[in-house]
């Protein structure tokens, strides 16, 4: 029903392959998003366990779930949105051979982790498989989103933004208002539907930043840096 997407970019969902990087805040409302638009194939990563420090923010998750990987907590949540979306759970953080592996499957990565080495290692894989990225942060009342997409020459890339070297900046260790995270990781699943489906500007050398606590947003013009260690090679 909607102009721009039609049965076309609705059969587009239904064939694509998404990596959702990371369970938490951000991973939650992304892939329940993906999965009831009708997104065909969900991979989902992340290494840990459901906490009850968690679920304040993580709405995939529940006191029942406590204990158990959030890959297969989300997974049970996602089927029961979808039952036509294939769900594929990685319980392993992802580096080196498996991430390469994972990310030259799929149509788009969406990253919801948070941790700077994870986030440079995703950003270089992406790179190298020419593969959209939709990266996303949210800290206290803070939140940032962009899309680095390498098939474009111009696209910034993730270190085009951010220098390796920065001490990670967690939601367990700093908090975080909750819906600030739904915001991000909802705006992150619009991302990548409108890549998928080709409809729309995405946000592809811009930076969305929002102060939760005054309810405005900033957009900044994110420039390809010349001399990045990164994306200048590829």
């Amino acid at each position: 029903m909607l102009p721009g997407i039609d049965i076309a970019g609705q059969a587009n969902l239904i064939n694509s392959s998404v990596l959702i990087v990371g369970m938490g805040g951000l991973g939650c409302p992304a892939s329940m998003y993906l999965a009831a638009a009708g997104v065909g194939h969900l991979f989902i990563a992340d290494d840990d366990v459901v906490e009850v420090t968690n679920l304040q923010r993580q709405i995939a998750h529940g006191h029942s779930n406590l204990g158990e990987s959030k890959v297969k907590s989300a997974a049970s949540i996602l089927q029961g949105l979808n039952k036509d979306v294939e769900v594929i759970s990685i319980q392993e953080r992802l580096e080196g051979k498996l991430l390469d592996q994972l990310v030259s499957k799929v149509d788009v990565v969406v990253d919801c982790c948070d941790n700077y080495s994870t986030r440079f290692a995703i950003n270089a894989s992406c790179l190298s498989h020419s593969k959209p990225l939709v990266f996303g942060s949210a800290i206290r009342m803070e939140g940032q989103i962009s899309v680095f997409d390498g098939r474009e020459s111009s696209s910034p890339c993730y270190q085009c933004l951010y220098q390796e070297g920065g001490e990670d900046e967690t939601c367990s260790t700093n908090g975080v208002m909750s819906p600030v995270v739904g915001i991000i990781g909802s705006l992150q699943a619009m991302e990548a539907i409108k890549i998928i489906a080709n409809v729309g500007k995405t946000l592809t050398g811009r930076l969305l930043i929002l102060d939760a606590s005054t309810s405005q947003w900033r957009e900044m013009r994110l420039p390809k840096v010349p001399n990045c260690e990164v994306c200048s090679r590829n």
